[in-house]
């Protein structure tokens, strides 16, 4: 299996940014080990400040990966061309996010990628993305 974790904007700040909300490790170091525990699946990362460059990869991901985990972070709750991108590519996507979107602003209770994902993880961390790589390979 194949799978690709996708990240958009401000993640790559992830261990320094609001370590009270987001935690102080970095997404590259929890990466390492999700690709130890899940030694049999195959797993890639992609992340960009860019809303643009996510739709491409997306895009790309429906050709090349089983399954996407999604985090598309403040795009989430702003973007109708991901949420679009996510219906169009034919491969399961499931969105996940670190913090719990509904104790938080309202404007974050809003998702225009739940509509078209497999599932939606929410408020557990970064174990989020763990969660969502094992929502693939359970039967």
């Amino acid at each position: 299996m194949k799978i690709l974790i996708i990240n958009g904007p401000n993640l790559n700040l992830l261990g320094t940014r609001e370590p009270d909300t987001y935690g102080t490790e970095s997404f590259e170091e929890y990466f390492s080990k999700l690709q130890f525990k899940f030694r049999d699946t195959e797993l890639s990362y992609y992340q960009s400040n860019i809303e643009g460059e996510l739709i491409d990869r997306l895009q790309q991901a429906g050709k090349e990966f089983d399954g996407v985990v999604l985090n598309a972070a403040a795009y989430t709750h702003t973007s109708v061309g991901i949420g679009d991108a996510v219906k169009a590519i034919g491969i399961p996507v499931v969105e996940v996010h670190i913090s719990n979107t509904f104790s938080r602003e309202n404007f974050r209770h809003t998702s225009f990628i739940s509509p078209n994902a497999k599932g939606v993880i929410i408020g557990f961390g970064l174990q989020s993305y763990d969660l969502g790589i094992q929502s693939f390979l359970k039967k």
